[in-house]
């Protein structure tokens, strides 16, 4: 007699479907979020030029043969900025934690004295 009871009931899953999906045939025009400063609305297409211009520059792959380091900005940067860690010099590398500092870091920073 269970048995019947549960097909009568069957599980209807709460999310419904409306149909099936429509991809757009080309992407979104980009624009800043809606809820952005007004400031950075105002500048948005600036930003767009920076970041179209970097992903042109970081485009060359890793197959490229010298590492490409932009000059520095107006910003007040000094140096070069590299867009991936391997393109550094080893000095600026990730380095080996040591113990005392894997344990200041999982006692969330509290003092270890």
């Amino acid at each position: 007699m269970l048995p019947s009871l549960r097909l009568a009931n069957a599980h209807k899953p709460l999310i419904r479907f409306l149909g099936r999906r429509q991809w757009p045939s080309k992407p979104e025009e980009q624009h800043p979020h809606p809820f952005a400063p007004q400031e950075l609305k105002q500048h948005f297409s600036d930003f767009l030029k920076k970041f179209e211009s970097s992903s042109s520059a970081a485009s060359g792959g890793p197959t490229s043969a010298a590492p490409k380091a932009s000059s520095p900005s107006k910003s007040g940067a000094k140096g070069p900025v590299y867009q991936d860690f391997w393109q550094a010099p080893p000095r600026l590398w990730k380095h080996d934690l040591k113990d005392w500092e894997i344990e200041l870091v999982q006692s969330g920073g509290a003092s270890l004295h």
